[in-house]
């Protein structure tokens, strides 16, 4: 990897990682969020497959939802700022036209379930999260 796409990609990823902290903490009810070492891909797979649970549902979906999109504001962050190439910039990038959250959380739980229990609980949620969105709907 070239060392300004790493940079870049290590700058990105903090910056998606602070945006996301921020948009999932909802000031009446704190929820683990990316400043949280709780708050790893175990906890979070556990409460995305707590398909009955509406409240679960709800923070599944707003971690997600600040995750992915905490991400893309820091890709176009960094292609404004930094001197990327196109092929750079895209290989960081996400297509998510018409993707639903709840097709990336089925992916994502089913990523999960792929990985031991052990490994899930010391991995970030935004980690796990991020590299199964990357996967699955990465623009090529």
């Amino acid at each position: 990897m070239k060392p300004a796409l790493s940079i870049a990609l290590s700058a990105g990823l903090t910056f998606a990682v602070a945006l996301a902290a921020h948009a999932q903490t909802p000031p009446q009810a704190p929820t683990p969020g990316a400043s949280d070492p709780t708050f790893s891909a175990y906890s979070l797979a556990q409460q995305c497959a707590a398909k009955s649970d509406n409240t679960a549902q709800g923070q599944c979906v707003g971690a997600v939802r600040g995750i992915v999109r905490g991400y893309q504001y820091g890709v176009l962050f960094l292609s404004q700022r930094a001197s990327l190439s196109d092929g750079e910039t895209q290989s960081v990038s996400l297509c998510l036209t018409d993707t639903k959250v709840s097709s990336i959380i089925d992916d994502f739980l089913a990523d999960a379930k792929q990985v031991d229990e052990a490994d899930l609980k010391r991995t970030p949620a935004e980690v796990a999260v991020l590299g199964s969105v990357h996967a699955h709907h990465a623009c090529t």
